[in-house]
This record gives structure tokens, C-alpha cells and sequence, in this order.
């Protein structure tokens, strides 16, 4: 019995995680399903069954449509900037040495709403280009989807190093590209990926600096006072916690972390 629970429990735990990125998704769908029956593609069509009844079937355009929003939370985390924010969220919380605070969810819903911050000129522009004339009925979908992905593609590529582009070029094989608006997304995602980790890594490891170089001040005092018992982690964390709230530590690391997508 306790281990059905867990697992209760545990899928509830998933269910939440979705909720913000399903309700984005469902917002975006709705108005394009709208349309789609105003143009003559209904999402479901009907036809005479058996004994009078009536048959209902998915159109194919609603089934892409489905397919399309499981892929939603993948898309978030990887072609936005939620990687590098929650990577630098989790180490300056391993640098202070504070486990569990602030807590997992905290940290993700600063990373999403964070991220929501930053790439909104290019959700604006997305809209703008692509879903507008589309559901003005201006433009086809295909060209409201090229137009609705180019604004991620500049900004991914405003953010991945050359280095990390050649590399995938390189192992894919690809053939020689005249710009950037030849760089394909199957490329191009795993290049921002790698950059964005690197960057991550990089931010962490100055923020580390400061809180280390208390973790060692502290242990050499206490070696010193032949304190050998005492873990001077405990002893550090009052202080690298007040030298964080001194410097203002969270308008710091949020700003500097905004603008360093500019």
C-alpha cells in the first residue's frame, strides 16, 4: 500500500511540473483550432455509422497539433534560456551551501518566469510574424511557421559560440551554409545546448569564488583553534548567507543573468 502511494505521489509531483507548460501551449492551440474550423478544417470530423449512429475521427491536422505540444517542455528547456538560469540557480545554491533552500520548485518557477522575461521580444515577434497573419488568414502555415521559429533562431544564434556550431557541422556533416538563416534547427539546438552549458559553468564558477574563499578562511581558523570536531561548513554558512544578503545578492545574480542575453 505505501508503495502505491509513492507513486501516486510521485505522479502527482509530474503532473504539476506540466502545468506550466501545458497551459502556455493550450493558450496558443484553442485560438489555432478556431481557426482551423473557420477555414474548413474542423478538428473532428463526423460521418453516418452503422444503425443510424455517427462516427467521429481525428483530422490529421489536430493529430500534428497533439503531437506538436508533447514536445512543448522539451522546446522550453532547450531552445530558451531556462538552461543557463537554473544552472546558475542550482550552483549558487550548492555555493552557499544551503541543500534544499530555497527548494527545487522555487527555483524552477524563478527560472521559468525569468525566462518568460527574457524571451519575450521574441514570443512578441513570434506572434507578430507568424500566428498573427496566420490567423488573419494571410499567410499558409508553413509560412507562419518559418516566421514564428526565426526569432528563436536569431536568438539561439546570438547566443552559440562558433566553436560549438563547427563541431555539430562537423560530425553531421553538413554542407557548407551561406548565413545563418541556412543553419537548420537540428543543428543548431544541440550547438546552443553545449554554449548554454558552458556559459552556465562559467557564471558558477564566479560565483563560487567569493563563498570559497570564506569556507576557507573559516576552516584554517578553525584548525587553528584546534577545532578539529567542528564542520566548518556549519560555521560558514551564517556568513557567506549575510555576505550574500549585504551585497544584494539576488538583484544582482537576476540582473546580470537578464542581461546577459542582450
Amino acid at each position: 500500500m505505501p508503495l502505491h502511494r509513492s507513486h501516486a505521489r510521485n505522479l502527482l509531483r509530474a503532473t504539476c511540473r506540466l502545468i506550466p507548460f501545458a497551459l502556455p501551449a493550450l493558450m496558443l492551440a484553442l485560438p489555432s483550432l478556431s481557426f482551423a474550423q473557420t477555414a474548413g478544417l474542423p478538428a473532428f470530423n463526423t460521418s453516418p455509422g452503422p444503425n443510424g449512429g455517427t462516427t467521429y475521427s481525428l483530422s490529421v491536422q489536430t493529430m500534428l497539433l497533439l503531437t506538436m505540444l508533447s514536445f512543448l517542455p522539451a522546446m522550453v528547456l532547450t531552445m530558451t534560456s531556462f538552461t543557463r538560469i537554473i544552472i546558475v540557480l542550482s550552483l549558487l545554491r550548492q555555493a552557499l551551501g544551503t541543500n534544499t533552500t530555497p527548494p527545487n520548485q522555487v527555483l524552477v518557477g524563478l527560472a521559468l518566469f525569468l525566462t518568460l522575461f527574457v524571451m519575450s521580444p521574441v514570443l512578441d515577434k513570434a506572434y507578430t510574424d507568424g500566428y498573427k497573419p496566420f490567423s488573419e488568414g494571410t499567410i499558409q502555415m508553413d509560412d507562419a511557421l518559418s516566421r514564428g521559429v526565426a526569432p528563436f533562431k536569431a536568438f539561439m544564434l546570438r547566443q552559440t559560440r562558433e566553436t560549438d556550431l563547427a563541431l555539430f557541422a562537423r560530425i553531421s556533416h553538413a554542407a557548407p551554409m551561406q548565413g545563418p538563416e541556412d543553419v537548420p534547427l537540428s543543428l543548431l539546438v544541440p550547438a546552443f545546448i553545449t554554449s548554454e552549458l558552458k556559459t552556465g559553468f562559467q557564471i558558477g564558477f564566479t560565483i563560487f569564488i567569493p563563498f570559497l574563499i570564506i569556507d576557507m578562511v573559516v576552516a584554517s581558523v578553525l584548525m587553528s583553534m584546534g577545532m578539529m570536531m567542528i564542520s566548518p561548513a556549519t560555521i560558514s554558512l551564517p556568513f557567506k548567507l549575510m555576505l550574500f544578503v549585504l551585497v544584494d545578492g539576488w538583484q544582482l545574480l537576476l540582473g546580470s543573468l537578464a542581461q546577459s542575453f542582450t
